[in-house]
């Protein structure tokens, strides 16, 4: 029997880590449920969604982030997403309906990490 994917749990490094759990917690709205000061380490959970952010540590080093990507988040109501954030966050776009079908913006997290947030036009 193959392997069985069952979720992604992104884990992004960071230098502040309680100004993270501060941007995920009060801007994004997730709940911290794991936490520990002496690891250097977070778990946040919003709905399905799940994250963990964690210090700098022995094993990698860290300057800044490097990730070339971005975190892709499907939402239900990206209008009104965008609304509660786009004065508050560090904008990379603003939201917008695409020829691809997607309605979406991007914002840039206290560590300058790509968030995109977005939902079908058809919803």
């Amino acid at each position: 029997m193959p392997v069985v994917f069952t979720s992604l749990r992104p884990m992004l490094r960071t230098k502040d880590l309680q100004g993270t759990i501060d941007f995920y917690t009060r801007q994004l709205g997730f709940e911290l449920v794991g936490f520990s000061a002496a690891d250097g380490w977070a778990s946040l959970r919003r709905d399905v969604i799940e994250l963990m952010v964690a210090s700098p540590n022995a094993h990698r080093p860290f300057d800044a982030p490097a990730f070339t990507g971005s975190l892709y988040f499907n939402v239900s109501d990206a209008a009104s997403l965008w609304a509660s954030l786009k004065d508050i966050a560090r904008v990379v776009y603003p939201l917008e309906d695409f020829d691809y079908g997607m309605r979406e913006f991007a914002i840039n997290d206290n560590n300058g990490y790509l968030l995109q947030f977005g939902q079908p036009l058809d919803d």
